[in-house]
């Protein structure tokens, strides 16, 4: 009875080694006396022979991994401090085992490597302002070492860039010039642009004299709008011309002597 009750003791311990249970984003990379054997097993429940094979569970969920912030001197010379984020995942759980002893750890190496060389040989206005280019060169370089591990990398991004205290002030008196000097090419353009509207105005009223009498009209209904208690009426000079001209016929006129 001893001995059937140490039989079933046995096979009990040595089915709960045999039987594994693997979850829907987990796979199973077995060694059978030290030969890997193709491809990995999962999800689900997989069979192994104990003490014979070495099971490793190699997880295919997107990793989140942060770069560390790197020290780094653009091309232009000026330290800046930059970090990012890397996300990646396993696409080959054989490779992520055999090629490379720690996936995770060598991806940071390389994330941080690159990041450095990449913002290293670039100038801070290209860093500034060609975010999204420099994201994607990452990304390519980083996926590229990363393949022959079975590893995917799909996206990298800067998360932020430090600079000194002193380009600070720069860059923001930088950035106040050039606003001033939008600001007077505007006016000067509106000047111009307004000079160039009168003088077709005045273009048009020189040939037609009847417009200015109704420009005069068009004031006089503006200023009325404003309840003022003075109304100022404008006199076009042309009014008087007639009265000025009959003014000079008659006076040399009056000073010829009489025979």
């Amino acid at each position: 009875m001893e001995a059937i009750v140490g039989v079933v003791v046995f096979a009990a311990i040595i089915l709960g080694q045999a039987v594994k249970v693997l979850r829907e984003y987990e796979r199973a990379v077995i060694f059978r006396l030290g030969r890997l054997q193709r491809p990995a097993k999962g999800p689900g429940i997989i069979f192994i022979i104990p003490v014979v094979d070495r099971m490793l569970k190699v997880d295919l969920r997107v990793v989140t991994m942060d770069v560390p912030k790197q020290e780094v001197i653009t091309k232009d010379n000026v330290p800046v401090s930059v970090n990012a984020v890397v996300y990646f995942r396993v696409m080959n759980p054989e490779d992520s085992v055999v090629a490379v002893e720690n996936y995770i750890m060598a991806t940071a190496q390389i994330a941080q490597t690159t990041l450095r060389s990449v913002v290293g040989q670039g100038e801070l206005d290209s860093l500034l302002s060609e975010r999204e280019h420099i994201n994607s060169r990452l990304q390519q370089i980083i996926d590229e070492h990363t393949d022959p591990w079975g590893i995917k990398v799909s996206t990298v991004e800067i998360k932020d860039v430090e600079l000194p205290d002193t380009m600070k002030r720069a860059m923001a008196k930088q950035a106040e010039a050039e606003r001033e000097r939008r600001a007077k090419i505007i006016a000067a353009e509106g000047e111009f642009q307004a000079a160039e509207k009168l003088a077709q105005a005045a273009e048009i009223i020189g040939k037609h004299p009847s417009a200015v009498q109704l420009r005069f009209l068009q004031t006089l209904t503006e200023v009325a709008t404003e309840h003022n208690s003075t109304t100022i009426f404008p006199v076009p000079i042309d009014l008087f011309t007639p009265f000025l001209k009959a003014a000079e016929a008659v006076v040399p006129r009056e000073s010829t002597p009489n025979p």
